[in-house]
């Protein structure tokens, strides 16, 4: 067997190189010669005598393509269908990316026992009888699931070929490697050409392959960045390891929208699906706390209601500490300097502490009116009365803006028993009877004069 020919080239210039070395002297970069592969032998994955892997595309008149809707394999998991814009579309490649212990293997697992159709499950970390163990644990009894454990590509299409899956999945994708390049797993040259191959395999036989991959320090996804270019979705399963809650997030998604969100509630036997986020994210205190609000968001397609809990104190240390979870810093201290500039709070000497509560992390401007009634809250030491909400956001005159939906917002306001909702008097309401009170405000001294007066 001929040994196939392997060079280095730069991932930052292009250049070429005979062997590696760690900084390229044309573009005088550090740790961009990567090993690419010039010449490789002819393989055979899979049956290449089948009339997929025979059929020669042609050009078509841009109004004779058939733009009919493209059946999708229901997952038979409500929040995964969401995410990937209604199920899973054959033929194509997802890559789920998390952290390590974040419950990644165990979501795709679950779904796999669910699933109907004959789906043969790879995995190169773990050995059959520990899968069959997690199994167990998620209690489903299912006779289309196969399990094989196995690393090399040519072996898994060997296996495929055999049993004629009608999904695909792989555990993990760093884990994989070909004969046909001379370097170790997980290597940036094996993610590529393994990634290749099994894109080469779904779009001729029309399977979908679910890759799930390891993430770096950094909190991407681990090998080449064209990994996450070549597949067709790019999903993000997040959560912090002290919470029971994790969120499934579309990066990217050629078949679907990258706004929505999956949410899933750990437990012993399994992950569950919520389908109500707003009633986990709120705590069910009745007392009177101050220094808590409660916003509403929207995620995606899905609006929210999360709770907001700041704490306002005397700087002890010399220096005023801020500290935020789950809420951007930089937005903290410019909130704090309107409330100072436009409303007359010194809040200059003093600590200030935000946390998002659920564990998750919000971006959506709209939650700046509920940061900012917290913070007062908690600096009056004056709870906010119950069944009040906010939705606006805070410009740097201290004006409230409008923000988008915001009918959406306020029915979901209604729908979980909230009385009052304070958004910008700039929103276009269009909603005609509602049961919530909806109040009006222009200016950040507003908010300050009816909710703590």
């Amino acid at each position: 067997m001929a040994k196939t020919k392997t060079t280095f080239f730069c991932q930052n210039c292009g250049t070429q190189f005979a062997k590696w070395a760690g900084q390229c002297s044309a573009c005088k970069e550090w740790n961009t010669l990567v090993e690419e592969v010039v010449q490789k032998e002819v393989k055979v994955a899979w049956k290449s005598d089948s009339p997929s892997s025979k059929r020669v595309a042609k050009p078509l008149r841009i109004n004779e393509i058939n733009t009919e809707k493209e059946l999708r394999l229901d997952s038979f998991n409500q929040e995964f269908n969401r995410v990937l814009g209604g199920g899973i579309v054959p033929g194509s490649l997802i890559l789920l990316g998390g952290e390590p212990g974040v419950g990644k293997s165990t979501l795709i697992l679950q779904i796999a026992l669910r699933l109907p159709y004959k789906t043969l499950y790879v995995s190169g970390e773990e050995s059959q009888k520990q899968i069959k163990m997690r199994a167990d644990r998620i209690n489903s009894d299912n006779e289309t699931c196969f399990i094989l454990t196995e690393t090399k590509t040519q072996n898994i299409f060997k296996q495929i070929e055999a049993t004629e899956p009608d999904i695909v999945v792989i555990d993990s994708i760093q884990t994989l490697h070909t004969d046909y390049i001379e370097s170790a797993a997980g290597s940036i040259s094996q993610i590529r050409e393994c990634t290749a191959e099994l894109i080469k395999f779904a779009k001729e036989t029309n399977t979908p392959v679910i890759l799930i991959g390891h993430i770096t320090k950094d909190g991407t996804i681990a090998g080449p960045k064209i990994l996450e270019h070549m597949v067709d979705t790019v999903l993000q399963f997040e959560g912090d390891r002290n919470y029971v809650y994790r969120i499934l997030r579309s990066l990217k998604n050629r078949f679907g929208s990258t706004a929505e969100l999956g949410i899933y509630e750990m437990h012993g036997s399994g992950l569950r699906e919520v389908n109500n986020p707003s009633e986990i994210l709120i705590s069910k205190n009745d007392e009177g706390l101050s220094g808590t609000a409660i916003a509403s968001t929207i995620e995606g397609m899905r609006p929210l209601m999360i709770e907001i809990q700041a704490l306002v104190s005397t700087a002890v240390y010399g220096t005023p500490q801020r500290s935020t979870t789950g809420y951007n810093a930089k937005r903290l201290n410019m909130l704090l300097a309107v409330l100072e500039k436009r409303a007359g709070f010194k809040l200059g000497a003093k600590d200030v502490f935000l946390n998002i509560t659920g564990g998750i992390s919000v971006d959506d401007p709209a939650i700046d009116l509920a940061v900012v009634a917290a913070i007062l809250s908690s600096n009056e030491d004056i709870s906010i009365e119950k069944g009040i909400c906010f939705a606006a956001e805070v410009g740097l005159a201290g004006e409230i803006r409008p923000v988008q939906r915001i009918d959406q917002r306020i029915l979901e306001a209604e729908k979980l028993g909230f009385t009052t909702i304070y958004a910008s008097k700039n929103n276009k309401i269009t909603l005609q009877k509602t049961k919530i009170r909806v109040v009006l405000i222009g200016k950040i001294e507003d908010l300050a004069n009816q909710v703590f007066s």
